[in-house]
């Protein structure tokens, strides 16, 4: 809730009209009360997007499914029920845009890391065939795949990882990034400048598309 509070500041203090509405992505019945509440006040939807996610190490022998489960619904079931509870409210002026956080895990395996690989190529899927069911309705679906971004997530993933192979977060951090070209995480700035395009009048030609942030990591893949 803190975090709610303080980007509700600073987004006022720049003009913005905001409402907060915590939600759990999992949970369908705070999905409506959201959808819900923002229509009332605003009428129509114009633009999401599906940035809620969490990450994991799932080993395939994990006694326990528990984390396999949360992480699909949590990244995938998500994304789905945000933007099929949202849609009825989006397109009512011809415009509309959906944007879906991938990942370049979404283009690649990682050994370890089978759910959140599984969910991320699922949204890419999701992406592609609701582009081309929405076209009618001018709404515009596409995904985003960064690879390393610098939030707090991305720590917590590269301090598990490290701890499992028995190395420091320093350590592992070198080896990470001497795997992408740039030797650099991505901003969450460069991400989110590619999100407000992609909603913008200018991005109204594309749809359907999952468009890399990674540093180069995927340029010699065909991802």
């Amino acid at each position: 809730m803190d975090i709610l509070e303080k980007t509700v500041q600073e987004l006022q203090s720049q003009g913005g009209q905001i409402m907060a509405l915590p939600c759990d992505v999992t949970q369908r019945s705070q999905i409506e009360q959201a959808v819900n509440a923002i229509s009332r006040k605003w009428g129509t939807i114009d633009i999401l997007v599906n940035n809620a996610g969490i990450s994991g190490r799932t080993p395939i022998d994990d006694p326990d499914d528990a984390r396999w489960i949360n992480i699909l619904q949590v990244n995938l079931t998500g994304t789905y029920l945000c933007t099929k509870i949202a849609l009825p409210h989006m397109g009512k002026d011809g415009y509309g845009r959906i944007v879906n956080l991938s990942s370049v895990l979404g283009r690649f395996g990682v050994p370890g890391y089978s759910a959140y690989c599984t969910a991320k190529h699922g949204i890419l899927g999701l992406t592609k065939a609701l582009a081309l069911e929405l076209v009618d309705k001018g709404v515009t679906v596409n995904a985003i795949c960064p690879t390393w971004v610098d939030t707090a997530m991305a720590r917590q993933g590269m301090q598990e990882t490290a701890d499992v192979l028995g190395i420091s977060l320093e350590q592992f951090h070198s080896q990470a990034m001497a795997a992408v070209p740039l030797k650099r995480m991505a901003s969450v700035e460069e991400v989110a400048s590619l999100v407000l395009y992609l909603c913008s009048p200018l991005a109204s030609s594309i749809t359907g598309q999952a468009i890399n942030v990674c540093g180069g990591v995927t340029a010699g893949s065909g991802g």
